[in-house]
């Protein structure tokens, strides 16, 4: 998915980085970060890396070697951790719900457990997104009309089992609306389907708004504070929805890889997140920076597996 133009974000980003190295009380990392994107490149997982890489750089003088693994979601690459050196220097991106939800909804070929998260660095926050001809100007407005037809009134999403599949499933609950999920191969096509008249409305993101701000526009984000780049979008707890959420996104090592490694490796990744030229970037992009360090990690993933477990049997899966 195009998001903005990446080389004048990544040009004001280079010219002033003022973060310093971290490495100097310890020897790691002792050579380049192998980094591997499970899907393919050009998508969200993909632009996070390419403005992260000359930080990690300046950091500790290693390098972040990006290569890409892309199948099944995710899962070809997330299937391989198990036989990856487990020495810190050879990570993976994962994306959430999908290193939980996989697992539950198919033979995945890899477990949650095997998915050492080390930081969970960003996310894309959900958001219901209508294009700019809608009749819908308000969230009100959409509500009334998904009341008033039942069934038939459709969102476009990216996959099943994915973050725009558990939005939809939560907010129908949330709401007491029943509404019609569609789901399409990926967020380009997903937009498309919303602009062609496919659907009346998508569960997308904030970047898809970033990204085609002349086509669509956003009634609610899911959010606890409103999108510094959408000042005037309501939050969904606002609007009386207890719903934050999105697609989340970070980086893991092989599960047994020493806990040292995974500190000192977050460590890294919370440096690269707290640089503000890098923060201010990613915003502009439509992400929400996140600051989940590896003390945070464990819960937090179980408070997503849980939110994950409660719309489980919606979508037709088993925890």
């Amino acid at each position: 998915m195009k998001l903005l133009a990446l080389p004048s974000v990544m040009a004001a980003l280079f010219t002033c980085s003022l973060i310093s190295p971290v490495h100097a009380a310890t020897d790691y990392p002792s050579k380049n970060l192998q980094y591997v994107v499970p899907f393919g490149p050009g998508g969200e997982v993909d632009l996070a890396a390419r403005l992260q890489q000359p930080l990690f750089e300046d950091l500790t003088n290693q390098k972040m070697i990006v290569s890409y693994r892309a199948g099944g979601g995710g899962a070809v690459a997330w299937s391989q951790m198990r036989d990856m050196e487990a020495d810190g220097h050879t990570a993976v991106a994962f994306s959430l719900p999908h290193i939980i939800l996989k697992p539950m909804a198919e033979r995945a070929g890899f477990e949650t457990k095997d998915v050492g998260v080390v930081h969970v660095f960003h996310f894309s926050p959900d958001a219901i997104v209508v294009a700019k001809d809608s009749p819908y100007k308000t969230l009100e407005d959409l509500l009334e009309a998904a009341r008033a037809q039942p069934g038939a009134f459709t969102f476009s999403g990216t996959g099943t089992y994915t973050a725009n599949h558990v939005a939809q499933v939560r907010f129908d609950k949330l709401a007491g609306i029943k509404s019609t999920y569609i789901p399409f191969k990926g967020t380009a096509e997903a937009v498309t389907g919303l602009l062609n008249g496919s659907t009346k409305a998508q569960w997308g993101y904030t970047t898809v708004a970033a990204a085609h701000s002349d086509k669509v526009r956003i009634l609610a984000v899911a959010l606890e504070e409103r999108h510094p780049m959408y000042p005037d979008v309501p939050t969904l707890k606002e609007k009386g929805f207890d719903m934050v959420g999105g697609a989340y996104r970070g980086v893991a090592v092989p599960a047994d890889t020493p806990t040292e490694r995974k500190e000192e490796l977050s460590r890294i990744f919370q440096a690269i997140n707290d640089d503000p030229k890098f923060r201010k970037a990613m915003e502009d992009l439509g992400f929400a920076v996140s600051d989940i360090t590896y003390d945070k990690v464990d819960s937090f993933l179980a408070e997503r597996r849980a939110e994950y477990e409660d719309v489980a049997s919606e979508l037709g899966l088993k925890p």
